[in-house]
């Protein structure tokens, strides 16, 4: 635990939503059930082992007294703990302990230029996810390269959550982004979400299950843009496994000529080689481009257990002949 101590004695003061200290990866022997992440002006503690009350209270110590050196005068210590352990995880599950200080509400963070809403103290999804930092980076600049294209660029977010890649490409000048989860309230908070950045026009919200929405999805189409940013396990709805698979045969009929696609995987137990196989023999006219590289703090000791994200291109249109 004392890599996280450490960690803490130094970390300046965060303004924008992200990950301080992450155990997760292996990198610091002895604190690997632990992950510290800001999402202003809140701290969050997460454990993926049960922790002690001793541990905790040390920890907090330690919160307080960089507090005291970095805080803005006169505003308090905020810090939640959860707990994610093994029994938790499987059951889907989390304990979540506010510890000190208050969570606003609502609790609004920016990230880029770019601000979310998030609920940090019910559920393991805090509405926006750390580690796809360096994801909405790439589709940000994606969507600015392609932003002068004849017809605006159209992109399609698949598992859209809380739309978060939608705000960020229609910063950049995307004409249109049709944003579908099965879920109604992560929709709802996409919608929040435009709505905190003053976007009020080129998004389109589908709260329905992907695999029985592919009509309506296709006729949207063809997209210059398709993310795919799936959960790995999740009982009703995706299996990586077995569902992956049914996205990928969709993608050379969702995609302009030239269209790009992001394929995005946090399943430790699946390699990069689980997403470029199965694209070799389901896609095999959509060019492997690049692995996006994850925020430097979410380094890992076996880059393949981290989150993969791949960049793959359908062919050019072909030039028409001269007469």
């Amino acid at each position: 635990m004392q890599a996280l101590l450490d960690a803490i004695a130094t970390v300046p003061l965060p303004t924008e939503a992200q990950r301080i200290f992450h155990g997760r990866g292996g990198l610091h022997p002895g604190a690997e059930q632990w992950v510290l992440d800001a999402y202003p002006p809140v701290w969050v503690l997460t454990s993926f082992a049960p922790a002690t009350e001793d541990e905790l209270t040390a920890i907090g110590a330690a919160l307080q007294a960089r507090w005291a050196q970095i805080a803005p005068q006169g505003e308090p210590l905020n810090w939640v703990f959860q707990h994610r352990g093994e029994a938790l995880r499987i059951e889907g599950r989390s304990e979540t302990r506010l510890m000190a200080g208050a969570v606003p509400d609502p609790h609004i963070v920016t990230e880029a230029g770019a601000r979310y809403r998030v609920h940090v103290l019910r559920g393991q999804n805090h509405g926006l996810f750390l580690d796809m930092a360096a994801g909405r980076c790439w589709v940000r600049d994606y969507a600015t390269a392609r932003s002068q294209d004849r017809y605006g660029l159209k992109v399609l977010n698949l598992f859209a959550y809380t739309c978060a890649f939608s705000v960020v490409a229609l910063q950049a000048g995307a004409r249109q982004v049709v944003n579908v989860d099965m879920s109604h309230g992560a929709i709802g908070i996409g919608q929040q979400n435009h709505q905190l950045n003053g976007i009020t026009t080129g998004a389109a919200f589908l709260p329905h299950d992907i695999f029985s929405s592919w009509g309506k999805i296709t006729r949207s189409g063809p997209y210059g843009l398709v993310i795919v940013d799936p959960p790995s396990y999740q009982k009703g709805s995706f299996v990586a496994t077995k569902d992956y698979a049914r996205l990928m045969r969709r993608l050379p009929d969702l995609l302009a000529p030239g269209g790009q696609v992001l394929l995005c995987l946090n399943a430790p137990e699946l390699g990069v080689d689980f997403l470029q196989d199965q694209m070799r023999e389901l896609a095999p006219e959509l060019r492997f481009v690049e692995r996006v590289a994850n925020p430097p703090v979410f380094a890992d000791v076996e880059p393949d257990r981290a989150l993969k994200v791949l960049v793959y291109q359908a062919p050019e249109l072909e030039p028409t002949a001269q007469g």
